[in-house]
């Protein structure tokens, strides 16, 4: 059984080890966390026919050198990446050869994401290997000096992966109002919509601060109740927080909405200064998106799928097409 091992180098400060999540402990006080983008991750699997677990990069990217191996690398999201000072770019699969060098950073986006075709080691929590990262539980933050192994390492074709539906940056995020709108005035909920907003820079796997118009609440003294992914949390000052991954499961400021689910890993990638502009939407046609969003993500995770294959061998291959006797 061939082993590889990926030696870090250089690992900017939010890379960690993620597979798709820890659902089912939120009541005690953990978050699911798993990767902020979880279409760009579910086709890393997908193309590498992975075994669960891969690499989420954001800023400060991540250099490695393989050893052992060779092994196929699927690498999505926001995340480019040359091998040997070669550019392969994104969305695709390559394989790193013994002694590889591989540097990625993230593009165009916040988040990136690569899996390998065989088993990643790392330690588990609660019955998953998902990093929350402020905590470090789970397989942890990697950093320079770090050695990650993929038992029963493999070589895939290397191909292109389509790009998920509804690949553009997102422009208008439709969000529920709620569930404490009762906490601001009706003109400031009427900013919600009628002005507009920006990603900034300030984010990590809690969330992102988004830049705009300030939604004062009438006052920040509620009880906590329950927080969930998509929130559009609301500070003292008015500062508006998109949740994601690492949320807390409970806090005391307001929540003046939530972004409905196909939008929140989107509104997530945005990079510094995209503009974003929010659309109310009740709650019937929140679960009607988000199921029909579900139907096309299944059709397209599973033409990623299908395109996962072994390189065919030299001895199949027609390398001297075209050639006659004289």
């Amino acid at each position: 059984m061939s082993v590889a091992r990926l030696r870090i180098e250089t690992a900017g400060p939010l890379t960690s080890v993620q597979d798709a999540g820890r659902p089912g402990w939120r009541r005690f006080g953990v978050p699911p966390s798993g990767p902020v983008d979880r279409r760009a991750f579910a086709a890393a699997l997908a193309a590498t026919g992975g075994k669960e677990v891969g690499i989420e990069v954001s800023l400060g990217g991540l250099s490695f050198t393989c050893e052992g191996g060779p092994v196929a690398m699927a690498i999505t999201g926001a995340a480019v990446a040359s091998v040997n000072g070669v550019e392969v770019g994104g969305w695709c699969v390559v394989t790193l050869q013994p002694g590889a060098r591989c540097r990625v950073r993230e593009s165009g986006g916040n988040w990136g994401y690569l899996a390998f075709a065989g088993e990643m080691d790392g330690a588990a929590w609660l019955g998953s290997r998902s990093t929350h990262l402020i905590a470090g539980l789970g397989a942890g933050r990697l950093e320079a000096g770090a050695a990650v192994s993929i038992a029963d390492a493999r070589d895939r074709a290397s191909v292109s992966i389509a790009p998920p539906p509804e690949a553009e940056p997102v422009a208008v995020a439709r969000v529920v109002l709620g569930p404490q709108q009762r906490f601001f005035a009706d003109e400031v909920l009427a900013r919600l919509t009628g002005e507009p907003f920006a990603a900034s820079a300030r984010f990590d796997r809690m969330g992102m601060v988004l830049d705009g118009p300030a939604l004062t609440p009438l006052r920040v003294d509620m009880p906590s109740e329950p927080a969930v992914r998509g929130a559009l949390q609301v500070d003292g000052d008015g500062r508006v927080s998109l949740l994601t991954a690492d949320h807390q499961t409970t806090g005391g400021y307001p929540r003046i909405g939530a972004v409905v689910e196909p939008d929140i890993d989107r509104v997530a990638q945005l990079p510094a200064a995209a503009a974003l502009r929010f659309a109310v939407v009740d709650a019937g046609a929140a679960v009607a998106l988000t199921r029909a969003a579900a139907a096309r993500d299944a059709a397209w995770l599973a033409q990623v799928r299908a395109g996962c294959r072994a390189r065919g061998s030299l001895l199949t291959a027609n390398l001297v097409d075209g050639v006659v006797a004289p």
